[in-house]
């Protein structure tokens, strides 16, 4: 078993999911992985069982949920899994390509061999590094995380980033039950609560490219959950009482 697990949240993924598994497995750095798919359609889990079955029964892991529960409930379900099958470095990434499997191990150096608690794959830490992205969702994801750093003081970069890898002592330490966030929401509230908390956090420069293949399952709901959201976390970081590090 590796020391690291990357959780790969999938909804109608079909065209994308045994390419990128292949591409993470194909790394020299060692990773498992853990897919969660909210019961696609398409067939997703039924490729990821497959390749299971085949080829890759003792690195690759699946969890089926019912539905589109939300983002952030399957990585707080993901989390909890990694923790109790004992990796130390868990991950947080797209099956889109959108996030370059390549850069996995340049986040598990951050944690790894840098001792960071949590490192984040950054498109804004050293200008916007996206290509074929749309010039509005660039320009709503850039001012979204400038839009945090204002209201909360918060000093990350790219506090929308879902391309994470985090210690385990930061997820044991997290009351996760208590994060209340879903999409774009749940991204800042982790990194937030992490901060808040005391932990040490690395952004690394990567460059995100626009899916090739497949639907995006971007919508505006969830923008609207981190806009409000971000006023209730900088309540929170007055009167709410974090855990103390250990």
């Amino acid at each position: 078993m590796s020391d690291s697990i990357v959780i790969i949240p999938t909804y109608n993924e079909k065209e994308n999911i045994e390419k990128i598994i292949r591409a993470v497995f194909g790394l020299e750095k060692k990773f498992d992985i853990l897919v969660i798919d909210d019961g696609s359609p398409d067939g997703t889990a039924a490729i990821v069982k497959k390749l299971m079955a085949d080829e890759f029964s003792d690195r690759l892991h699946i969890l089926e949920r019912s539905g589109k529960l939300g983002l952030g409930t399957a990585y707080i379900m993901g989390f909890k899994w990694s923790l109790k099958q004992g990796y130390d470095f868990i991950f947080e990434m797209d099956a889109d390509f959108s996030h370059d499997p390549n850069d996995l191990p340049h986040l598990y150096a951050a944690t790894h061999d840098e001792s960071y608690d949590v490192a984040i794959g950054s498109r804004y830490v050293s200008g916007v590094n996206v290509v074929n992205w749309p010039i509005g969702r660039v320009l709503m994801s850039y001012f979204a995380s400038k839009y945090v750093r204002f209201v909360t003081g918060f000093k990350v970069h790219d506090t929308t980033a879902g391309f994470v890898c985090y210690r385990r002592k930061v997820l044991e330490t997290i009351n996760l039950d208590a994060i209340r966030f879903k999409g774009y929401g749940f991204q800042i509230e982790m990194k937030f609560t992490s901060y808040k908390i005391g932990f040490k956090i690395k952004e690394v420069p990567v460059i995100f490219v626009n899916r090739r293949e497949g639907v995006s399952k971007m919508s505006g709901g969830i923008f609207g959950e981190a806009f409000f959201g971000v006023m209730r976390l900088r309540l929170d970081g007055w009167f709410k009482k974090y855990p103390k590090l250990k």
